[in-house]
């Protein structure tokens, strides 16, 4: 069997839930034969990788986070996926950097308030799915197995050949390799593309993607907000918003951040059902890098629209101490669950 370059990406039929490595776990010889991909060059003398860690100097300051897991139930700290990113297991072929990554579709409740819950569909037990960060020029490879029920598939935004698209239907207990190159600079997603795409990624079958730069951006406080809706009794109008995937997660737990420190957002509006959404934050301005495919920002603003799938990077800092809320500037999205703060921490 051979990796895809230029023909489908390969399918492997059904087989049992055993079979899923443990996530905090690289996947085995063993399990990747019986997952049928041993033959496509996965694994061999470079079984053993190695982590590829953030190439950046330490002169941003980030401020320690305090644990709220209770509050969010299993698979789901907004607090924790704020500045998580997933920089793959690393190896080299034939001089290039090969980023490898794994993902898992499958369910999971999240408990969206005291009195609702809500069966999601979600990549490796979160929702968002993680976030996946490479290099430009970087060999992308993602390893996909579906536990999710359903038929789900990876689509990624950005360039690659039709092959690779995702828009072919991975069956239950099938799984698939996506190979691509990771191409242009900036931020972009990925998300389910089986049919009907709205529901998929309403259900939580969405994630960020970056690919930074060759020499990267200079040191910052980096984060990720993902906008999203929750439509909860399935009328095709969602009851509930949020940022990184618990309903005013942000307002009981503001977002701790230094005084004059540059915080660079990373964000994404994954709403589906409503046409756009703003994002504002109060008592600032911010440089905007659309789509994060350049170096100079084009802008600067308080508030900038974004449509489904619309993602930029936002710069700023922060002059003065004390709380200072984020949200759309639509009242109905804000007020349903799409609002935090910001906690500015005097450096001393």
């Amino acid at each position: 069997m051979q990796l895809f370059r230029n023909k489908a990406p390969t399918v492997v039929h059904k087989m049992q839930n055993r079979l899923i490595p443990g996530k905090d776990k690289p996947w085995s010889r063993r399990q990747l034969m019986k997952l049928g991909l041993a033959g496509a060059g996965l694994t061999g003398a470079a079984i053993a990788f190695q982590t590829l860690k953030p190439g950046t100097t330490p002169l941003a300051r980030v401020p320690p986070l305090r644990n709220f897991d209770g509050a969010t139930g299993p698979g789901m700290n907004p607090m924790s996926v704020l500045r998580d990113f997933d920089y793959g297991t690393v190896k080299r072929e034939n001089g290039r950097t090969i980023r490898e990554f794994r993902i898992v579709a499958g369910t999971s409740t999240i408990q969206l308030n005291s009195a609702v819950s809500f069966n999601s569909w979600n990549f490796n037990g979160r929702v968002p799915g993680p976030t996946l960060r490479a290099k430009a020029g970087d060999r992308v490879r993602v390893l996909f197995l579906n536990q999710g029920g359903h038929s789900h598939s990876l689509h990624f935004h950005g360039i690659h050949p039709a092959e690779v698209d995702g828009v072919r239907p991975v069956s239950q207990g099938a799984a698939a390799i996506y190979e691509f190159d990771a191409e242009p600079f900036g931020v972009h997603l990925y998300h389910c593309h089986t049919a009907p795409v709205t529901r998929h990624i309403g259900k939580g079958l969405y994630g960020m993607f970056i690919i930074d730069p060759p020499d990267g951006r200079p040191p910052a406080d980096e984060m990720v907000l993902i906008m999203a809706g929750y439509d909860v009794n399935e009328d095709k109008r969602n009851e509930f918003y949020a940022f990184n995937g618990k309903p005013d997660y942000y307002m009981m737990h503001p977002i701790p951040i230094y005084q004059n420190q540059l915080i660079r957002l990373y964000v994404l509006n994954m709403i589906e059902l409503d046409p756009a959404a703003t994002f504002h934050i109060h008592a600032n301005f911010f440089r905007v890098y659309r789509t994060g495919m350049s170096l100079t920002p084009s802008e600067q603003s308080d508030v900038i629209t974004m449509g489904t799938a619309d993602r930029h990077i936002l710069e700023f800092s922060y002059r003065y101490p004390g709380k200072y809320m984020f949200h759309p500037h639509q009242d109905a999205i804000a007020e349903a669950g799409c609002m935090g703060q910001f906690e500015v921490i005097s450096q001393g």
